[in-house]
C-alpha cells in the first residue's frame, strides 16, 4: 500500500513506516499531523483519488549548505552566498 502526498508544493510517494524530509512545517516534534493524499493504492491494486495520511513529526533541521557563486569575467565581480534550507522529518504511521 502506498500514497502520493502533497506538502510544501511538492509530491512524495510514501508507505507506512517510511521517513521523509519535507519543507519545514509549523508543528512541534512528537505531534501527529494529517496530510491530504492525492492518490492512494491499496494492496489489491485499487486506486482512490482521495484519502489522508497520518504522520508523526520526528525532528526539525537544516539541509547541507549550498554555495551560490556569482561571477562576471573581466569586471572584478564575485559574490559568494550560502544557503541552508530548513526541513521537517516526518514518519508515516498510517494511510487511510
Amino acid at each position: 500500500m502506498y500514497a502520493v502526498v502533497k506538502t510544501g508544493g511538492k509530491q512524495y510517494r510514501v508507505e507506512p513506516g517510511m521517513s521523509i524530509r519535507v519543507e519545514k512545517l509549523p508543528n512541534n516534534e512528537g505531534e501527529t499531523i494529517e496530510l491530504p493524499a492525492v492518490l492512494v493504492r491499496d494492496d489489491n491494486g485499487n486506486i482512490k483519488t482521495e484519502g489522508t495520511v497520518k504522520a508523526e513529526v520526528v525532528k526539525h533541521g537544516k539541509h547541507k549548505k549550498v554555495i551560490v557563486f556569482k561571477f562576471k569575467r573581466k569586471k572584478n565581480y564575485k559574490r559568494w552566498n550560502g544557503h541552508r534550507q530548513p526541513f521537517t522529518e516526518i514518519k508515516i504511521t498510517e494511510i487511510a
